[in-house]
């Protein structure tokens, strides 16, 4: 048996977001769903970011631990006070949920109907990232590559592979994810367009276009 209270689980900063992630499933080793939460620093902070679940087919269920919060779900406000549950069953229903109080704490579970769950991938690039803020980009490439070796044909784990590599200066190593990312999923190509990450490869010849 495993206790913690989900106050005192250290949040991991999302890059480029006000999203701050606190990885449950992670920390308890849970292999049979997925469970994580979402603490807002401060009020207008994201505490579910902007998105469907079209590409892993999950339900999804979220409770509002504390505060308060605001959720559109395809394109519909929904208040959210403390103990508020909110369960979207269509996985291409676009959704997001912002703080409206400072210190707004949201638990999301969901898995796919039918299926034995498999952790979702973002988890392992949040981390990457994670490491690569705190001085660890090494650290960090590592284990995109650990998951990459388990999933070999997902887009954006070879996206964000590109990207690490780009910035360490592995240009051959950024060209073949970058490549390969954009074979397995086209709509990589607008994010490569503009990813400062990929800058250091940009001028190469063979940069897909």
């Amino acid at each position: 048996m495993k206790v913690a209270r989900i106050h005192e689980l250290e949040p991991i900063q999302v890059a480029e977001s006000t999203l701050r992630w606190i990885p449950i499933r992670r920390h308890f080793g849970i292999r049979a769903f997925g469970v994580n939460a979402y603490a807002a620093k401060e009020a207008g902070d994201h505490v579910v970011e902007e998105h469907t679940e079209a590409t892993n087919g999950h339900e999804e269920l979220y409770f509002v631990v504390s505060g308060h919060a605001r959720f559109t779900v395809a394109g519909e406000d929904v208040d959210a006070p403390t103990g508020t549950l909110v369960f979207i069953r269509d996985p291409e229903v676009e959704r997001g949920a912002a703080a409206l109080e400072a210190g707004t704490t949201v638990l999301a579970l969901g898995a796919k109907p039918g299926e034995v769950y498999r952790p979702s991938a973002w988890e392992e690039w949040y981390m990457a990232y994670a490491l690569a803020e705190a001085g660890q980009r090494e650290r960090g490439l590592e284990a995109l590559r650990a998951a990459l070796a388990e999933r070999q044909d997902h887009p954006v784990l070879h996206y964000h592979v590109a990207c690490f590599n780009s910035l360490l200066g592995r240009r051959e190593e950024a060209l073949d994810h970058l490549r390969r990312a954009l074979e397995l999923g086209e709509f990589l190509r607008e994010w490569a367009r503009t990813d400062e990450d990929l800058d250091a490869i940009r001028d190469d010849a063979r940069f897909p276009a």
